[in-house]
């Protein structure tokens, strides 16, 4: 006798419930603010919601909507003979596991979004504080080691970076792939000008602290640890981009028919990091690393497919034999003279260059302007004795320039187009540096001369604060270079901006 159909009321239940939900919701878009976190639970035979409404904000962190039949009217097998009972247990035993597996993994991609919406939520909150100074000034005293009244004018919302970052400690993980093989992938450079490529790959595969998981189901992103630096290091061609594009085309082949996470996502929460000047050319070997992924690039050229809403702009650093410059390892006071108003050294790379050098080379001594210094001079020592340092892009438009400017506790003055700067979703770098238009370059000492001496001090204060988001150290400490980058990929999977 075949089973009775399930009683309506679960289904009406379901329904009702369904429409409760799209009320609450449709109401929500007419309300302009919400100062507090509410949360509202509906319950019933039908299923479960939780909405939570924060900033004028909701979210809708958990639904689970099921219609079960009464246990009193559960189907019933009319198969009596006992082989073909046997063989249909063992079917049902075989789809069951792997319907569990397939739930329980469900349910941990659930829990690690759920964790992001109350992360995002969190940040707005701090972000809306941000904008009430009696809150302001009383949290900035607990905020040891990142924020102070004197510092934070350099980032563009403290409390909402602060409050991400400690997100980030929080929940953030990272699953490195361990596929490839040496020296391609899971190393790269750290003694050249591509060092902030190896060590950074470096560091997430040897240390990665609280931050590597080696379990790829509960990680958030994951890491492509290839090295483009040592693709054209060992597999470049003359005039061709196609070894390159065919090794990152066949990395990402293997990682997608080896685990499931890529074509989850199309690639959207995998990364790459490189620092050379031709790692965009190289994503092009896979049309939905270069369209969908986070790609990790000092290369950062917004009109040359670099998309900051999801791409991370690496900053530039050249290490001789991987050490840190010995003249810059401390910065001298702040009152010490600076008889130089700005400096330059460099070949005829690219556009902008030869601009400068030919309206300035040798033209002025309050301008000190070289293609090549003079002999027994100190490149570090001129920057030291200068306000401001000049940072033209060269061929790419990324410069170390800007990154030893700061470390000299010089000025830097971006002269780029279309260049997105490092960690600028959170930092505000026209309160640390200078940027001239390309156009202004026979100008460029009255621009500079115009700059009043109280903002020129407070550009010199704020280099003094950013300069800990620019170091590199080993092992990796919080708010250095390595864990901004982290930051930045962290807001990308977030999906957030903190401004």
């Amino acid at each position: 006798m075949a089973a009775p159909p399930p009683s309506s009321s679960s289904g009406i239940s379901a329904v009702v419930l369904a429409s409760i939900l799209g009320f609450v919701v449709l109401i929500m878009f007419t309300i302009s603010r919400v100062d507090v976190l509410r949360s509202f639970e509906y319950g019933g035979g039908g299923g479960r919601f939780r909405l939570d409404f924060l900033g004028g904000y909701y979210s809708l962190s958990a639904v689970q909507l099921q219609t079960r039949l009464p246990r009193s009217v559960e189907p019933q097998s009319v198969l009596n003979d006992s082989s073909s009972s046997s063989a249909i247990s063992g079917h049902r035993l075989a789809n069951s596991t792997h319907l569990d597996r397939k739930n329980g993994e469900s349910r941990r991609k659930e829990g690690l979004e759920e964790g992001l919406a109350r992360a995002r939520g969190a940040i707005r909150m701090a972000a809306t504080l941000s904008r009430q100074q009696s809150v302001k000034a009383a949290v900035y005293g607990k905020l040891s080691g990142l924020l102070n009244s004197s510092s934070s004018f350099i980032y563009r919302n403290p409390l909402a970076f602060y409050q991400s970052y400690m997100e980030m400690e929080k929940r953030f993980k990272v699953y490195v792939y361990e596929e490839g093989e040496l020296p391609i992938v899971h190393s790269g450079p750290c003694k050249n000008i591509y060092s902030t490529e190896g060590r950074f790959i470096d560091e997430m595969e040897h240390r990665g602290g609280r931050f590597r998981t080696r379990d790829p189901h509960a990680a958030h992103v994951f890491f492509m640890p290839f090295s483009v630096s040592w693709m054209v290091r060992y597999l470049f061609k003359p005039l061709t981009y196609a070894p390159l594009q065919h090794f990152v085309s066949d990395y990402v082949k293997v990682i997608s028919t080896q685990h499931p996470f890529w074509n989850r996502t199309q690639g959207a929460d995998h990364f790459m990091v490189s620092c050379h000047d031709w790692a965009p050319e190289a994503s092009k070997g896979n049309p939905y690393l270069y369209n969908t992924s986070i790609r990790v690039l000092c290369n950062a050229n917004s009109s040359e497919g670099f998309n900051p809403q999801k791409d991370v702009s690496l900053p530039e650093i050249k290490l001789i034999g991987g050490l840190f410059p010995p003249q810059l390892v401390s910065i001298p006071p702040a009152s010490t003279p600076r008889p130089y108003l700005a400096f330059f050294a460099g070949g005829l790379h690219g556009p902008i260059r030869p601009a400068l050098l030919q309206h300035w080379k040798d033209r002025d001594p309050d301008l000190q302007v070289y293609q090549y210094l003079p002999k027994d001079s100190d490149y570090f020592s001129f920057m030291l004795k200068s306000k401001f340092c000049l940072c033209p892009s060269g061929y790419e438009v990324a410069s170390p320039r800007i990154l030893e400017a700061i470390y000299a506790g010089c000025v830097p003055v971006i002269l780029s187009k279309n260049y997105v700067l490092p960690f600028s979703d959170v930092l505000r770098w026209e309160a640390i540096s200078v940027q001239v238009d390309i156009e202004e370059i026979p100008k460029l000492k009255e621009v500079l001369e115009a700059v009043p001496e109280d903002k020129y001090m407070m550009l010199v204060e704020g280099g003094r604060a950013v300069r800990k988001h620019f170091l590199l150290n080993t092992p990796a400490k919080r708010y250095d270079m390595f864990h901004m980058v982290l930051h930045s990929i962290w807001l990308r999977r977030l999906n957030l901006m903190l401004q």
